[in-house]
């Protein structure tokens, strides 16, 4: 039974300009708002016009990182894809129904209840490449991508598959972003990407964005890092989560002193960034803490981001300024451990290691 999963490429669109695989945020694109879209790169490029046109944003975005990812790897098909979304493709949902609504239930195309569905994106990157194997679609929530992860972690493990397209896809939806302003998930009032973090208040800056990965169990010329091991916790008091994380790395034959950094998701709501806070101030104190929602804004897939850094972290080698939280020396890490919840609840673990 192989244990080695390797990440062999890599490739996102998001709030920054991450598109172009040669640079590694070099210009940061800075917003004030309560929601931020991503930058979008030329679609013309990679997606047929006429096809652009009918398509929903997550889904152009997804073919943008998907089609990078593959060209890196060097790969015109997989054996798997798997994809990790929150909301899937609800901006197509919302507009079939207001359309509904509007024409009185008459003279609807078909278009975009079609692309209402959550498993849309891996169904248009299978069609794409002709893929004819394993295709699945992880909604759960902001574990989506984790659990799209631990699944290609599994497969490649079991000598299932050997190359796996793993993807994290969610995109700003006006109505969501409405509704969860009004319970307070969404900020009250615009915040800039520089306050965010430290803004004081109530809710997340709502952001969106697709990062894809080739997972292997072969190494290549091309490969950014190892996956060691991931864990997802559903439910977690706060006195628990540092000794859970204390085990998970203890588990893996090291201590938390052997971490060289680990990005935490801090997303700027003063109810539930207090457990980055004392995680910061006492299981983290001696080793560099790296942050990144405040690039990215906050989505179920955000995670993905995480991810995304981590390994061209570990490709360059480089750690930008914009991601320091601590003032502790970071160069050349080789071990980084990532880890994530959103308001409280669905812990997720990944501890990545250079290779």
């Amino acid at each position: 039974m192989k244990k080695e999963v390797y990440i062999n490429s890599i490739g996102s669109v998001s709030v920054q300009k991450t598109f172009n695989n040669s640079e590694f945020l070099n210009e940061i694109v800075d917003y004030e708002g309560i929601s931020v879209k991503a930058v979008d790169p030329n679609y013309k490029e990679y997606i047929p016009p006429a096809a652009a046109r009918r398509m929903a944003k997550g889904i152009k975005m997804s073919a943008v990182s998907s089609q990078n990812a593959m060209k890196e790897a060097g790969l015109e098909n997989v054996d798997a894809i798997i994809v990790g979304t929150g909301l899937g493709c609800l901006g197509d949902s919302e507009k079939f129904v207001r359309d509904l609504l509007d024409n009185d239930e008459q003279y609807l195309t078909p278009t975009k209840f079609i692309q209402s569905s959550h498993n849309t994106v891996a169904g248009s990157i299978a069609l794409d490449m002709g893929c004819k194997g394993y295709n699945f679609t992880y909604v759960h929530s902001n574990i989506s991508f984790e659990s799209s992860l631990w699944d290609a972690k599994l497969q490649l493990a079991n000598n299932e598959a050997e190359k796996i397209l793993v993807g994290a896809v969610d995109e700003v939806v006006d109505h969501h972003v409405i509704t969860h302003q009004f319970i307070e998930h969404i900020k009250k009032e615009p915040v800039s990407m520089r306050d965010v973090l430290n803004s004081g208040t109530k809710g997340i800056v709502f952001g969106e964005g697709s990062h894809f990965f080739v997972l292997s169990n072969k190494k290549q010329q091309s490969t950014y890092s190892k996956l060691l091991d991931m864990g997802i916790y559903n439910t977690l008091s706060n006195d628990e989560v540092s000794e859970t994380i204390r085990h998970f790395v203890e588990k893996n034959g090291a201590s938390i002193k052997d971490l060289d950094g680990v990005i935490l998701g801090n997303n700027g709501d003063v109810e539930h960034d207090t457990i980055y806070h004392e995680l910061g101030t006492s299981l983290f104190h001696e080793i560099p803490q790296l942050v990144y929602k405040h690039l990215s804004g906050e989505y179920d897939t955000a995670s993905g981001f995480a991810f995304w850094l981590a390994n061209k972290i570990f490709k360059t080698g480089k750690v930008p300024e914009t991601l320091r939280w601590n003032d502790l020396p970071i160069n050349n890490p080789k071990r980084l451990l990532i880890y994530n919840q959103y308001r409280g609840k669905n812990h997720s673990l990944v501890l990545l290691e250079k290779c």
